[in-house]
């Protein structure tokens, strides 16, 4: 075949195919063509530019920070959220939008789901969340403590039972504090029959959905009575602590600071988490920069959801 010709017919393939929209298999048929010859003249047609293929960008829609962070922090996944005032309202229902929408359109068949207890991003995300419209054999369990002598007591156990809910699974509740007092009282809530089933399927979570913190505890995590004191976070800071996922504080590399407070958290682990085959770390903000960077640089969540503005402060200048 000439060189025209086959300019000619290729051009002729990508307009059957790009501006009448019909199907390869239809353009073999009405050419008299295999279907392989098709297919190999549309990938021509690319390769010679005669098909240019653009992507219109919409507003609001970062792919380009995405693929940024994916690339800077090995993420497996990166989801950048707009907002204009970036306001402490406004951040979490966008994130906690965004989240939602992640959970439904990825969830599996026989998921795992771990939930942290206290996030008010991870309550806006169940708040959006729509119903999958089957079940799949999901079930959720609790891997941070839930329970909580304060007013906001109810709201862990609310986040669990909704989120099952919605991905028409079973729950799992984890029946302790997420901080107790000692290393004695933490072994002895361990031996609990109820503690124990939660945190043997702490191995088996497949999906994570977790916060983000600083050492400043956020009004609901505060709220809930499950901090530690002043004095404490002072030592956290003097030893290096930057931000804490699951209160479980690490410094700016992303490694664990190792205190006899750790010894007193009920949940699961950083590195229980990083091996979970999705972390998906829900936070923004412009406190929690450093916090964020720390946690990605360590690897401990490999999936973000986060605000346009963070995304950009993560990236390098």
């Amino acid at each position: 075949m000439a060189r025209i010709d086959e300019v000619r017919l290729m051009t002729k393939v990508a307009r059957l195919y790009h501006e009448q929209s019909m199907r390869q298999s239809e353009i073999a048929a009405g050419l008299h063509l295999s279907q392989s010859t098709v297919s190999r003249l549309l990938k021509r047609a690319e390769q010679e530019q005669i098909v240019r293929v653009t992507v219109s960008v919409p507003d609001g829609v970062y792919p380009e920070l995405e693929e940024l962070l994916i690339s800077q922090y090995g993420l497996r996944h990166a989801v950048v959220v707009d907002c204009e005032d970036c306001d402490d309202e406004e951040i979490p229902r966008n994130l906690g939008a965004a989240a939602a929408y992640y959970v439904e359109t990825t969830i599996e068949n026989d998921e795992c789901i771990g939930l942290s207890s206290w996030s008010a991003t991870l309550l806006a995300m169940v708040n959006a969340m729509h119903k999958i419209p089957r079940a799949i054999g999901a079930r959720v369990v609790q891997i941070l403590g839930g329970a909580s002598e304060s007013p906001a007591r109810t709201h862990a156990v609310y986040l669990a039972n909704e989120l099952a809910t919605l991905v028409r699974g079973d729950v799992i509740y984890l029946t302790a504090p997420a901080i107790v007092g000692s290393k004695e009282a933490r072994d002895i809530l361990l031996k609990d029959a109820y503690v124990r089933g939660a945190i043997e399927l702490f191995d088996r979570v497949t999906l994570a959905l977790v916060g983000i913190g600083v050492i400043e505890p956020s009004p609901l995590l505060a709220s809930s009575g499950n901090i530690f004191s002043p004095e404490e976070q002072a030592m956290l800071r003097e030893s290096g602590a930057v931000g804490d996922v699951l209160v479980h504080f690490f410094d700016r590399q992303g490694q664990p600071v190792n205190t006899s407070l750790d010894d007193r958290v009920i949940g699961m682990s950083l590195e229980q988490l990083k091996q979970v085959r999705r972390s998906v770390g829900v936070a923004g903000g412009r406190r929690k920069h450093e916090a964020i960077q720390s946690a990605l640089l360590g690897g401990l969540v490999n999936v973000l959801i986060t605000d346009r503005f963070t995304a950009e402060a993560l990236l390098p200048k």
